[in-house]
Formats: structure tokens, sequence, C-alpha cells
């Protein structure tokens, strides 16, 4: 048993105050001075629930895995690298033109970036070239279709 599961209660009149103490030394000299020595175990209240709440938050962490977000189509790199191409221009370039960094732009043409709206659309216009909805990869058209 340890010091934290017990409290010593140290007497020397029945009519004293009690005295808790959890030292060793003391306990033993209280022992010598012939003194009332009552030992008791602590409970605690709740201990059954808070181990049941415990293991039932655990059981959730475990069931709820998040699924990772969804990444870029690959057709929507390719039709960013076809038209980058058709435009002659480097991935740097495009990514200076867009405002963004090289690496987001790297991102988008291999399919390993989260889609961002604003990217895409960035792109989109910089390109002349549709990323997003149907028909990915046809050239941009602006207005009404006549």
């Amino acid at each position: 048993m340890s010091d934290w599961d017990s409290v010593t209660v140290i007497r020397k009149r029945a009519t004293d105050r009690a005295k808790v103490t959890r030292s060793e030394s003391a306990v033993n000299s209280a022992r010598r001075a012939g003194a009332a020595i009552a030992t008791e175990k602590k409970t605690l209240t709740n201990a059954g629930h808070a181990n049941r709440d415990h293991q039932r938050i655990a059981k959730l962490d475990r069931d709820n895995d998040v699924a990772p977000p969804p990444k870029v189509d690959v057709s929507v790199g390719r039709a960013i690298a076809k038209g980058r191409q058709d435009k002659a221009i480097t991935q740097k370039d495009l990514a200076q033109k867009i405002n963004e960094k090289p690496q987001v732009v790297n991102e988008y043409e291999s399919g390993k970036a989260i889609p961002n709206q604003q990217v895409l659309g960035k792109l989109e216009r910089a390109l002349g070239v549709k990323l997003r909805g149907k028909n990915i990869g046809e050239p941009l058209t602006f207005g009404k279709k006549k």
C-alpha cells in the first residue's frame, strides 16, 4: 500500500483533535508516545465511473478515424501541364503569374494538392483552360454561349 492510498490519524488523548500525517517518522513517534493510531484507506467516490469514461473516450478515438482530405484529380494535373506547355511557360513562371509558390503549382500538376477553389480559379484564368466541374481541359470561355 502506498502513502497516497492511506491516511494515518494520530491521537494523544480521546478528547484531542485528530492529526493527519503521511510520514512514517511521525507515525513511529506517535507509537513510541503511546498515542492511539488509526489508519484508514482513502476511497474515491467515482473511481469505477472515471475509468469507464476514459475507456469510452479511448474507444471513440479508435473508432473515429478521420479520412484524409481528397486530393486533386490526375486529369486536373494533366490539364494544368498541357495548358502550361501550350503557353510555353515554366511552373515557376506560372506560379509568379498567379501569386503562388512554385511548390503549389508542382503539387497541383502531380495531383498531391488538396483542392483550393481560389488557386484553381487563378490557374484557370492564367492558362485559359477549364480545371473545375465538367469538361476539364477544354478552353475557358467567358460569357454566354450563342
